[in-house]
């Protein structure tokens, strides 16, 4: 049976608010040797202290949301990315002795359900579009600090932390240029005139304002979404769609490596015949073959930036009025190389 302050209190013949003043430090006016005695009986019983005891007491939950797209009432949408971020945002909010749960959303409402139905101190909103993340309000937030990752809406609900988008897609597409390429696909989900993609996609056209280079819209790629299935897809029908193309700057690890493997899929060869660069730094990105290029975006220091954000407001501190844009740096492994030689007369 679980034991309780009263057992505690019982055994050592004190008060149940002897006991809870030792447990949770409030030792002032308890006598060092009571302290020990009841801190003997708790070691020996195996007392663990209620959750939501605790939480009534402090009137704080110490419970974070993470609440992520769902594609429907039944899917959950969980890239790689977004895996690893709810991996690490797990494990630094241990650090901090809060607690999390993991919400899909498929539908509007269940954000403000959310919010509002949990007994949240705190709540993190990550892969939603910039165009929902705009439309939350006091009214819907309430009492609940929100922040946002990797979002470029300006609703001050949700100052958060995101990667800096553009400057690693001028990188990536830059070292491509450096190499030769000048007909290089960008490969990315469809985008609005706001948010990661699109950030990604400016730095993509800067690189090649920087050399001088026209680049041929034609080369824009929208797939369904930053998934495996649709990389693969698009590296199988590669050869055919864009013909002269010798590089691919992907959006995304995960739609990098599908690329790849539709390519070699195709018969083309990975970087001989044309080159391709991601965007994450996951580790998949080290097991394909060959291994991937990409902007590494610290997917550690981003959740630990967020989660101090987030928990430093819940517990009095300001955030910053604007949101923290972490750096980024440029991978380079197998999957780029030179572009190949034109065909000499036969």
């Amino acid at each position: 049976m679980r034991v309780t302050l009263k057992d505690i209190a019982e055994e050592a013949g004190v008060s149940t608010m002897t006991v809870s003043n030792v447990i949770n430090g409030n030792r002032a006016r308890v006598s060092a040797r009571t302290i020990a005695k009841v801190e003997r009986i708790v070691a020996e019983r195996g007392y663990v202290p209620s959750a939501s005891a605790r939480s009534l007491a402090s009137s704080s939950s110490r419970l974070i949301g993470l609440l992520m797209p769902a594609a429907d009432e039944d899917s959950l949408t969980l890239s790689p990315h977004n895996t690893a971020m709810l991996g690490q945002m797990e494990r630094q909010l241990r650090k901090r002795d809060y607690h999390l749960i993991l919400r899909g959303i498929s539908r509007q409402a269940e954000v403000d359900e959310a919010l509002k139905s949990w007994n949240l101190d705190g709540a993190v909103l990550l892969g939603f579009p910039d165009r929902e993340i705009d439309r939350l309000t006091p009214a819907t937030t309430g009492n609940v600090r929100v922040l946002a990752i990797d979002s470029y809406s300006p609703n001050p609900l949700t100052t958060g932390v995101r990667s800096d988008d553009r400057t690693g897609a001028r990188l990536a597409t830059a070292h491509l240029l450096a190499l030769g390429h000048r007909r290089i696909v960008f490969a990315g989900p469809g985008f609005s005139d706001v948010g990661v993609v699109r950030e990604r996609f400016e730095g993509f056209l800067d690189a090649h304002k920087e050399a001088g280079v026209t680049w041929d819209e034609g080369l824009l790629v929208a797939v369904g979404s930053t998934t495996y299935a649709p990389g693969l897809d698009l590296g199988t029908r590669l050869p055919e769609l864009h013909p002269g193309a010798s590089a691919v700057f992907a959006t995304a690890d995960i739609l990098a490596v599908g690329i790849i493997a539709g390519l070699v899929g195709a018969g083309v060869a990975v970087p001989a015949e044309v080159s391709v660069v991601g965007f994450d730094n996951l580790d998949i990105g080290g097991y394909v073959t060959p291994q991937l290029t990409t902007v590494e975006q610290n997917v550690q220091r981003k959740a630990a930036v967020a989660v101090n954000l987030l928990v430093d407001s819940i517990e009095g501190e300001e955030r910053p009025d604007a949101p923290v844009t972490l750096g980024v740096d440029l991978v380079e492994r197998a999957s780029t190389a030179p572009p190949p030689e034109p065909a000499g007369p036969a």
